[in-house]
């Protein structure tokens, strides 16, 4: 099955090597018809601790590296 990337922005870089991203999703809702946005805050491992507070990032599904962390920053070689 193919892993999980997600879209968001960073909200928090204060753990060692580890970021907070915050994801929106939206939807339709089914009875209202009407668009709705819902957002999940993650925490993704980033190795050398290069992302900051405000910055756009992709993170991607992994093994689980700590109680918490289940998902890891996509370093892009474009960016």
């Amino acid at each position: 099955m193919p892993k999980r990337i997600l879209q968001g922005k960073v909200t928090s870089d204060k753990n060692d090597q580890t970021v907070t991203v915050l994801v929106e999703r939206r939807f339709t809702h089914p009875v209202m018809k009407k668009t709705v946005r819902s957002t999940k805050k993650y925490r993704a491992h980033d190795a050398e601790n290069q992302f900051k507070v405000g910055d756009t990032v992709r993170i991607i599904e992994c093994a689980p590296i700590s109680k918490t962390k289940r998902w890891e920053v996509l370093v892009d070689a474009t960016a």
